[in-house]
């Protein structure tokens, strides 16, 4: 579960942290009382600071909110938005993979399947789940779900937050590209209502594998590309450090507004002042609202308008404007 504690400061909230220690030094004065106008002045000049400093956010530090050990995974979403959720496990081909969950819940008035990464919260939890990596029989197990709800006439939801798929020996052996692709091809054939959400990290082919939805949204601060910006880098300049780890960002274009301006996703979930790590609850419930207005939206469509639309969506991605 996401933490209640006051989250770890990122790197660029340097500013907003003197400003905390500012205010702490004087609360803690015996006559506290004597410097309320102040105290007041300084929490008004942190609430400012703090929208400035995230209305204007550069690419490599959305990865970093993205990254934020307290921010919500889908655990912790499919715990406070969905009633009656019973996780269904297994590919009955290979076993369970923990890095992807599957079950079936209530979101608003809908029934629907969710799926989603997970990434752990303790050490010993993300071990088990390979920090969000998955498996082939991750994907399997997600693909057999979905076909299940589509024969039960249930909407999908996916919630997607990998750095990418389990590049071991072990996933290649099982066919861990063949898994990803068999996925995709699969979830543009589905004839039920599908709705992807990037909560958090959205990496290369490990998040497609779950993302081929008739509308896909991104959360504010997630990100979502080709590639990490720390393997871009590697790639393009044979290290990744600070300098090369920004530039890499900008040039993949992989927070939600460039992902909106480009046309690859549909839209941008809000998320509260300075992430969602900071009011997890008040991000499930601008998710929840979020989910609940696209599932009227798209429960309204034909099954095979939603497939042929679907096919559509995906094949004018990077075409040349008016082609």
């Amino acid at each position: 579960m996401a933490s209640n504690t006051e989250p770890a400061p990122l790197p660029f909230e340097a500013p907003i942290s003197d400003l905390d220690a500012q205010i702490r030094r004087l609360e803690e004065r015996e006559d506290t009382a004597t410097f309320a106008e102040e105290i007041e002045s300084l929490r008004q000049s942190r609430s400012d600071l703090f929208k400035t400093i995230y209305e204007n956010l550069a690419p490599v530090d959305v990865v970093k909110v993205a990254r934020h050990p307290n921010r919500p995974q889908s655990a912790d979403y499919i715990n406070w938005i969905c009633r009656d959720f019973r996780e269904l496990h297994g590919d009955r081909r290979f076993g369970d993979d923990p890095a992807i969950i599957t079950g079936l819940g209530r979101i608003g008035p809908f029934k629907v399947l969710v799926v989603g990464h997970q990434k752990g919260r303790t050490t010993e939890e993300r071990i088990r789940c390979n920090f969000g990596c998955a498996h082939p029989e991750g994907y399997r197990k997600a693909l057999a779900k979905m076909k299940l709800a589509e024969k039960y006439g249930l909407p999908i939801v996916t919630l997607i937050d990998t750095p990418g798929a389990y590049p071991g020996m072990g996933p290649e052996e099982r066919g861990q590209a063949e898994a990803i692709a068999v996925n995709m091809r699969d979830m543009s054939r589905l004839q039920t209502p599908i709705l992807s959400v990037v909560i958090g990290e959205g990496g290369s082919g490990g998040a497609l594998g779950i993302a081929v939805a008739d509308r896909v949204d991104m959360l504010q601060y997630a990100w979502y590309s080709v590639i990490s910006p720390e393997g871009c880098a590697a790639i393009l300049w044979k290290e990744a450090n600070e300098e090369t780890n920004a530039a890499a960002a900008n040039a993949l274009a992989l927070t939600a507004a460039d992902n909106l301006k480009n046309g690859i996703i549909d839209g941008i979930v809000p998320e509260p002042l300075g992430g969602a790590h900071r009011a997890p609850r008040k991000a499930a419930d601008q998710l929840e609202r979020h989910l609940v207005d696209r599932l009227h939206e798209v429960s309204r469509l034909n099954p095979r308008t939603l497939v042929d639309s679907r096919y559509e969506k995906f094949r004018q991605m990077g075409a040349p404007s008016g082609a």
